[in-house]
């Protein structure tokens, strides 16, 4: 089978595009309504297909799969935490084994980044659209607000916190925010930790979108999960997007995978070593993964 280039792999197709802005505000229909459910039911079951993208695991998952997953388990009060993995954290999970393991442990990891999307594609052999961290909080919020869950925000510091709390409910009407929490940057105490997680429980979030960055965020849900009965979403630095204090690449840009680019050209001293430095060593090492994988 004829491998997928990196350039053939758009944001998602018209069809999941549609089928995402229906799902989003709770009105996905008729078929793609039971097609999503059957392919969530699969993924949960284990059915569907796992690949591992040097040493961190995905399963191939629409927008459209990825909510009713979450449907299902707040129906079933289950505790589940969902990573929006980059490349630059896979880079970083071959020398940070307490990262890796949050990342085995996870029940969804998303491919945030283009380049993840297309190794999962070319590793699973069937188109995995980028599944990026703030659109997955957007279409997670329309959800929220058609089906009345409620909504923890947890990390960054209480000036975005709050920001991004009153913008989200101008922008969805009657969405349930039942706390916004801006924890102390740095490691808690054990009391400190036993008093924030009595706090979340109080509040009885169906989900609680995380956004403490990487690897900080993933070892959090990874501790958590089964002390806080809701879907747990590391979002990174999507607290800071839709609060307007950073702005986010043009759609364009998005689709064609080149979200990076406008960041490294917003924050050019904070990123250029990181995109520098894991980048190519991505590619180089998932070239050889592929290689081998092919000559088996």
């Amino acid at each position: 089978m004829a491998g997928l280039q990196p350039d053939e792999l758009p944001l998602m197709s018209s069809q999941s595009v549609a089928d995402t802005a229906d799902v989003a505000h709770g009105t996905l229909r008729g078929e793609s309504r039971r097609h999503a459910g059957r392919e969530a039911h699969r993924a949960l079951a284990g059915g569907a297909v796992q690949v591992t993208v040097l040493g961190v695991p995905f399963r191939p998952l629409s927008a459209a799969a990825l909510l009713a997953w979450m449907d299902s388990c707040i129906a079933e009060h289950r505790g589940a935490y969902v990573c929006a993995v980059n490349a630059s954290s896979v880079v970083q999970c071959s020398s940070d084994p307490r990262f890796l393991q949050a990342l085995k442990e996870a029940d969804v990891n998303l491919p945030d980044g283009a380049p993840v999307a297309w190794a999962v594609s070319q590793l699973a052999r069937r188109r995995q659209p980028r599944l990026a961290g703030p659109s997955v909080m957007l279409m997670m919020l329309g959800r929220a607000q058609a089906r009345g869950y409620r909504v923890l925000l947890y990390g960054s510091t209480d000036q975005v916190v709050g920001l991004l709390q009153k913008k989200l409910e101008a922008r969805y009407p009657g969405l349930a925010i039942v706390d916004a929490i801006s924890p102390p940057f740095r490691p808690l105490t054990d009391s400190e930790d036993a008093e924030l997680c009595d706090r979340i429980r109080r509040a009885r979030p169906d989900i609680v979108f995380v956004g403490l960055g990487a690897p900080r965020q993933e070892m959090w849900m990874r501790a958590h999960r089964d002390a806080l009965d809701a879907v747990l979403v590391g979002v990174g630095a999507a607290f800071d997007f839709h609060a307007g204090v950073v702005r986010r690449a043009p759609p364009l840009m998005q689709r064609l995978g080149l979200e990076w680019l406008y960041r490294l050209l917003q924050e050019p001293r904070r990123l250029w070593k990181r995109y520098a430095t894991t980048l190519p060593v991505f590619v180089w090492r998932v070239s050889r993964q592929l290689a081998s994988e092919r000559i088996k």
